[in-house]
């Protein structure tokens, strides 16, 4: 998995905007986009929430659930034990079922990358071959609060120590005062920074943190100028701030992505990420994505939840699948 072109990003971003990503320029275009009718919007969700799906089915969600599960540990009190534990349970998240899929990614801090790499081993690549990526989190994760050139070091270091994917924060004050060239010169250096020697760069996940946003008109805007910018992704949260991942919330950002594939023919990630614990809540997801961009987005490079007990709650209704019963709460690891 790797990101876009920088330069096809900008000049895509050119075409739209017919102008440079200044302040004037952006808030002329993002302010231009229509506002969103919150009302339609959370019935639309609520609508998709209630679809059921065939027994028969479920397998197949349980399974795509668990291969597009971000597995996630991001603590303070993190270790590279910690670290070793999480990808063992990435590789193999049923040692009783051998049919279990893979994760998509193990999601860690910037300095518990090499840990991650390392533990992983050959099985460290592209999950869109069954293998699993490294994201780790950057730019003064969760706040966002420092300077440009110590979050660029920061994506830099996590880049070079074997990260494929970077899950950078949005300076949501910044957005919020309306200084939207500023954000978008952010994103568009980060992106940068994701570059490798060799030409190659690491996927560009882009945190609008939501729940800080306070209207889905910001959240709307928020997510086209991260895509304007060259996101590779659009992720809903950090985890760390609440309301995080809300299915409203996500069926606008797919909207945004729907509209941009339609305009340029570019195919961007959505990645919801906080709160999502219960299988049954994922399957929402699930329908919310195919119904609103298509089952072809029902893949890893298109589609992520940000995880960390999710999984647990999967792997507990696989297996009553499969026996007719809940094992008892040791049929897990605790995250």
């Amino acid at each position: 998995m790797s990101g876009t072109s920088l330069v096809t990003a900008r000049e895509r971003a050119l075409a739209v905007l017919g102008g440079e990503p200044d302040d004037a320029t952006l808030r002329r275009y993002l302010h231009g986009i229509a506002g969103v009718d919150a009302v339609g919007l959370e019935q639309r969700a609520a609508g998709l929430g209630t679809r059921s799906i065939k027994t028969s089915s479920k397998k197949w969600a349980l399974d795509r659930i668990i291969s597009l599960v971000d597995l996630t540990t991001l603590e303070g009190a993190d270790t590279p034990g910690k670290v070793r534990s999480l990808v063992a349970k990435a590789m193999n998240p049923d040692p009783a079922d051998a049919t279990t899929p893979r994760v998509a990614a193990v999601c860690v801090y910037g300095d518990m990358v090499p840990h991650a790499v390392d533990a992983l081993g050959s099985v460290h690549g592209d999950p869109d071959d069954g293998l699993i990526s490294v994201a780790a989190v950057a730019t003064a994760f969760p706040s966002g609060r420092s300077s440009l050139e110590i979050k660029l070091a920061d994506t830099a270091e996590a880049v070079a120590n074997g990260a494929d994917e970077i899950d950078m924060v949005i300076d949501r004050g910044a957005f919020l005062a309306g200084r939207y060239g500023l954000v978008f010169d952010q994103i568009a250096a980060v992106k940068e920074a994701c570059r490798r020697p060799d030409g190659t760069s690491a996927s560009l996940k882009v945190i609008l943190e939501t729940g800080e946003l306070v209207t889905y008109d910001n959240v709307r805007r928020a997510s086209w100028l991260s895509i304007l910018a060259g996101g590779d992704f659009i992720k809903t949260s950090t985890g760390k701030v609440q309301p995080a991942a809300t299915l409203p919330v996500t069926l606008l950002m797919l909207e945004v992505v729907r509209d941009w594939h339609l305009m340029t023919g570019q195919r961007i990630g959505v990645k919801p990420a906080g709160g999502i614990r219960a299988s049954k809540d994922a399957i929402k997801y699930l329908v919310t994505v195919a119904e609103t961009v298509g089952e072809e987005w029902l893949q890893p490079h298109l589609f992520r939840f940000g995880a960390s007990s999710l999984l647990n709650d999967v792997l507990l209704q696989r297996q009553k699948m499969a026996t007719g019963h809940y094992s008892g709460a040791d049929y897990v690891t605790i995250d």
